[in-house]
């Protein structure tokens, strides 16, 4: 999956109220909501995902590195060796972002949002190889993530292959860029962490973009408009709220909203986009949906700064 982005310093500002953290919590929930489903209108109006991130990362580190120099250009500098990891976490990043975009020309939003629900479960899997404690219960998510994703993806074969491949992939390297984050960077400003990882995916997606040979699928006028909502509300906006709401709940609260964010992906997708779900299929996304609170719930306890603990948002 941080500080509050535009802190200055921790003696800067009294510290804001209860009811303004749930207020940052439920806004930047709703923001990130948001991301699929706008992706998806931007590719049925022929936008290809590669040009949708391209132009999305290109308008968000802008604005990150205009709201950084503005209040805390410190925030610029970084050892070196964590620059490194940073970065290097971001292009591990980019892979899992073009995956899931990809994966939208062939998976209907709610399926993929739902699969992409498994990252906390994966994420737990990773902190198990180094070392965290595999109990029962994490015997008991994995049981309920697994059948409800065979559940979800329709046994009777329906839902195409490579695109739920290109969103467990997504799953996969989201959680190693998080354990990555977890693992070497614990002791460096959330700040700095979040730009310089969000510069790496952009590397990676333009790197991506001059190997596919530079195509452009110009928007209209009404893409534009959609891609600066996604720059500007479900990646910007949506981190700084995070950040802030993590800063005054912490990343405990943060994390039981976890469904919330992909029953709302869902609804979205179900009112506007056209979506229709099986009840099998309905029954597979509510397993998800409980083994994604139940591995919450523990990432909430694991050990390391509560700021990072939810960084892995698409």
């Amino acid at each position: 999956m941080p500080a509050n982005t535009l802190e200055i310093s921790q003696h800067a500002a009294p510290i804001p109220t209860r009811m303004f953290g749930w207020a940052m919590m439920l806004c930047s929930t709703f923001a990130f909501s948001l991301s699929s489903p706008l992706a998806t209108t931007l590719i049925r109006q022929g936008v290809d995902p590669t040009t949708m991130l391209v132009a999305r990362f290109a308008i968000t580190l802008v604005l990150m590195a205009a709201a950084i120099a503005f209040a805390a250009p410190a925030r610029f500098v970084m050892p070196p060796r964590s620059l490194a990891v940073a970065l290097g976490a971001g292009l591990i990043n980019s892979i899992s972002m073009l995956c899931f975009f990809w994966s939208l020309t062939r998976l209907s939003t709610s399926i993929a949002s739902m699969l992409f629900s498994l990252y906390p479960l994966a994420l737990l899997g990773l902190l198990a190889l180094r070392g965290e404690r595999f109990t029962q219960r994490h015997f008991v998510r994995l049981a309920l993530g697994i059948g409800g994703a065979y559940l979800l993806i329709d046994p009777g074969g329906s839902s195409d292959t490579l695109g739920v491949l290109l969103v467990l992939c997504t799953v996969l390297v989201s959680a190693l860029q998080m354990a990555l984050v977890q693992w070497f960077l614990q002791a460096e400003d959330a700040l700095s962490v979040t730009f310089y990882n969000s510069l790496g995916i952009g590397l990676g997606i333009f790197a991506f973009w001059i190997w596919q040979g530079i195509p452009w699928s110009a928007p209209t006028a009404t893409g534009w408009l959609l891609l600066a909502v996604m720059a500007v509300v479900t990646t910007f906006f949506a981190r700084l709220a995070q950040f802030s709401a993590v800063r005054v709940m912490g990343s405990s609260q943060m994390a039981l909203l976890t469904p919330l964010e992909t029953l709302l992906s869902v609804l979205w997708s179900v009112l506007f986009l056209g979506d229709r779900l099986l009840p099998l299929q309905l029954a597979g996304g509510t397993l998800i949906a409980i083994s994604a609170a139940l591995a919450a719930q523990r990432l909430r306890r694991a050990r390391w700064p509560a700021r990072w603990r939810l960084w892995g948002r698409v």
